[in-house]
């Protein structure tokens, strides 16, 4: 008899314990199906707490534990080093994790735009959009890739690249419908596409969104009169100080050409270059160019002496952080950037020697020329009248 009831006391114990693993099991399975509740019409904010859908996190990807793959990861985020290998490192990382480590393609993509890699950014981005989890990874991964598209090809993006720039830039816009950066490029391609009218309403959004001391806001005003500047090989906008206390901004220049000029004091070909930047500045004196040096010097006080003892008189920037250098991607010096009456980047020349007056003696005689034939058109219109 109490063998009997052992057996039966057993059985029972495995019976609870077996319904227990299937409570259990079910109890798992059904938190992982819940779906949230219907958003509900009463305003409470306890029912609204109730009806708000819950954000779903990502589980920590495997390979994230793999001692290969933290290793990689320390290294990728060592201090001083250069940006190529700090690149070849976090793509090293991303190999361990089989292309699904998301901050390694991100960090790959920051690298890349840096060293004016577009079209690895372009795959790269294209990679990240694939295994994107979150709206926020997938914004960035569109919205960079249709930047890297616009500047295909020397920033002049064939027609297919241009497609593609707004294909990517509608979908990014979608997930966050004000980004400025993303609108401004997304009416430019537009325009490219011949699109104005859609254009057009796409800067409108820009003027309507962006403070009145916005760098860019000019530009765009200037797009929303003529659409067909913005398909131009715009040179980056940019509002600064010189080291005289004027204030400069690149278009508010429209109708001179713009000679833009980064060197650094310790530089010893900008110091060979710099009786042509002389020569160039008294030549055209009486010309409309605007000539202006940046400098890339961390020493202010150096700077200001240099300028003083060689007698450079005409506009003069300290680039202390860098900012306009990474904007026109002037990663060597001397370099020189020649913009055009209408902002649109002209010719870029690296190093002494580059027969920089040629391309400003070409410009002027341009801008010249357009400055005739518009005073006698005007004179028609007036006589017509």
């Amino acid at each position: 008899m109490r063998a009997v009831t052992c057996r039966r006391l057993l059985a029972l114990l495995c019976l609870f314990g077996y319904v227990g693993v299937l409570h259990g099991y079910s109890q798992s399975d059904a938190s992982a199906a819940t779906v949230p509740p219907a958003a509900s019409t009463s305003p409470t904010a306890s029912t609204a707490a109730q009806a708000k859908p819950q954000e779903v996190h990502p589980a920590t990807p495997t390979y994230a534990d793999d001692p290969k793959f933290q290793e990689a990861l320390a290294k990728a985020k060592e201090p001083r080093i250069t940006a190529d290998e700090r690149l070849g490192r976090w793509k090293n990382a991303n190999k361990i994790a089989k292309g699904q480590c998301v901050e390694c393609l991100q960090q790959m993509i920051k690298l890349q735009i840096a060293l004016a890699q577009w079209k690895d950014v372009v795959n790269t981005c294209t990679q990240l959009d694939e295994i994107a989890a979150t709206p926020k990874e997938k914004f960035y991964a569109e919205s960079e890739r249709g930047t890297a598209l616009m500047h295909s090809n020397n920033d002049e993006p064939k027609p297919e690249q241009v497609k593609e720039a707004e294909a990517s830039m509608r979908s990014a816009l979608e997930i966050t419908p004000g980004s400025t950066k993303v609108i401004y490029l997304e009416g430019r391609a537009l325009a490219m596409m011949g699109r104005d009218d859609e254009a057009k309403a796409m800067f409108q959004k820009y003027l309507d969104l962006v403070k009145t001391s916005d760098s860019y806001r000019t530009r765009v005003e200037h797009f929303m009169e003529n659409p067909r500047l913005a398909a131009l090989r715009m040179a980056p906008a940019f509002t600064l100080t010189t080291n005289d206390g004027s204030q400069m901004s690149l278009d508010d220049m429209g109708g001179k050409v713009v000679l833009l000029d980064f060197w650094a004091t310790w530089c010893g070909p900008c110091r060979e270059s710099l009786p042509e930047m002389q020569k160039i500045v008294a030549k055209f004196a009486d010309q409309p160019l605007v000539v202006l040096s940046i400098s890339i010097d961390n020493n202010e006080a150096a700077w200001k002496r240099f300028i003083a003892n060689n007698k450079m008189t005409w506009p003069q920037y300290l680039d202390a952080n860098g900012a306009l250098s990474r904007a026109y991607g002037a990663s060597s010096i001397p370099r020189y950037f020649t913009i055009d009456t209408d902002g649109a980047l002209e010719s870029m020349k690296i190093g002494a020697g580059s027969n920089v007056e040629g391309e400003v003696k070409k410009l002027l005689k341009r801008a010249l020329e357009a400055e005739k034939k518009k005073a006698k058109e005007s004179e028609r219109a007036t006589v017509g009248g």
